[in-house]
C-alpha cells in the first residue's frame, strides 16, 4: 500500500470521527491528511508529508474551524437549552403569592421552587399558572395563563 492510499484512508478515518463526536475539531486532522496524500502521491518524503499533515491541520482550526463552527451552530436554531435556563417557557403554580410591590412570589416549577416576579407588575394568587418568561440569576419573571 503506498503512502498517499494511507493518508486517504486516515482522512477518511478522522471523518467518520468527527461525526460521532462534537465541536468540530477532528475534521482539521482530515484536512491535513488530504494535504499529506497530495504530497505523498508526487513523491513527497515522509518528513514533508508528516510537515504539510502538522501545518494544514492547525491552519484548518485557526481559519476553517471558525467558519464550520458558524455555519453548523447557527444561534439560536439548533441550540439546546440545558439546566435552569431550559425552564424558560415552561409552566409552573404559584405557591406564594407574586406581587412585585410587596417583593413576595415563588413559584413551582418542574418540582423546583423558585423566586419570581411579574411580568406585568400584577398580583398573581397561590394555585394559579402562570408561564416563566425570562431568568435571571435566581429570580424567574412570570406571567399569568388565562
Amino acid at each position: 500500500m503506498d503512502a498517499w492510499q494511507i493518508w486517504l484512508i486516515l482522512a477518511l478515518a478522522f471523518f467518520l470521527l468527527e461525526i460521532f463526536t462534537s465541536g468540530i475539531a477532528v475534521i482539521c486532522f482530515s484536512f491535513g491528511s488530504l494535504a499529506a496524500a497530495v504530497v505523498a502521491a508526487f513523491g513527497g518524503t515522509v518528513v514533508w508529508q508528516v510537515i504539510l499533515f502538522a501545518i494544514v491541520s492547525l491552519l484548518s482550526f485557526v481559519f476553517i474551524r471558525p467558519i464550520l463552527v458558524k455555519l453548523f451552530y447557527k444561534s439560536g436554531k439548533n441550540e439546546i437549552k440545558t439546566n435552569a435556563e431550559a425552564i424558560i417557557g415552561r409552566v409552573g403554580f404559584v405557591t406564594e403569592i407574586v406581587d412585585n410591590k410587596n417583593n413576595t412570589g415563588r413559584v413551582k416549577v418542574d418540582g423546583d421552587d423558585w423566586k419570581a416576579v411579574s411580568k406585568d407588575d400584577s398580583v398573581i394568587q397561590v394555585g394559579e399558572q402562570v408561564k416563566i418568561i425570562k431568568l435571571d440569576s435566581i429570580i424567574v419573571t412570570v406571567a399569568r395563563i388565562n
